[in-house]
């Protein structure tokens, strides 16, 4: 962030030295080189949390919400998955947790957690089988979601600062799913890592 800021700086700095054709020119490869370096990967993101980081906060947030439960827990139940993603739009991403064992996971589905991005518990949620689609239309500025529960995919709307926790009573729907890049939490097809806590 430190970095974009800098060179909007340095870009309204050049700007106002040059002609007109010359500051055109100028944004134009500024411009190109950031797109080029955000889609190849090579973007600075530095202010983002590092994957480390991310699943220490996620195990402390789990280590509050499920205090109760932890007596209960065996040592195989005790492992979570998580993706990040920016539901808001907001330039921070927000962690979706999910699990696979007996414990969280019935006949409906599994039980799992969107965490905001210090942590802090943004929703739950019970009987939904992952991947979770994120669409690109947004209520209330956050993206809505496609959840599996019970067979069947169901529409989700975040309303009210939170999206509903079962989605299995949420409308059905309709039409066509996100692209593959908005599957998250693909436990199964993308065998993404298990963290303990």
């Amino acid at each position: 962030m430190k970095r974009i800021i800098l060179m909007l700086i340095g870009i309204s700095i050049l700007y106002s030295c040059q002609n007109k054709d010359q500051k055109k020119n100028i944004i134009k490869t500024i411009v190109q080189d950031t797109l080029s370096k955000t889609l190849g990967g090579t973007a600075d993101v530095s202010d983002a949390p590092s994957k480390d980081e991310a699943v220490e906060l996620i195990r402390k947030q789990l280590q509050v919400l499920l205090k109760k439960d932890l007596p209960a827990m065996t040592k195989e139940d005790r492992y979570f998955y998580y993706e990040a993603f920016d539901l808001n739009n907001d330039q921070k991403d927000e962690y979706l947790v999910g699990f696979s064992n007996s414990y969280f996971c019935g006949s409906g589905g599994c039980s799992g957690y969107i965490l905001n991005n210090d942590g802090s518990l943004m929703n739950s949620f019970t009987v939904t089988d992952f991947p979770i689609y994120v669409t690109t239309t947004p209520t209330e500025k956050v993206y809505d979601l496609i959840m599996e529960s019970g067979g069947k995919f169901h529409h989700v709307k975040f309303s009210n600062g939170k999206y509903p926790s079962n989605p299995s009573i949420e409308p059905e729907h309709k039409g066509d799913f996100p692209k593959e890049s908005s599957k998250v939490l693909d436990i199964e097809g993308k065998k993404l890592e298990s963290y303990s806590f």
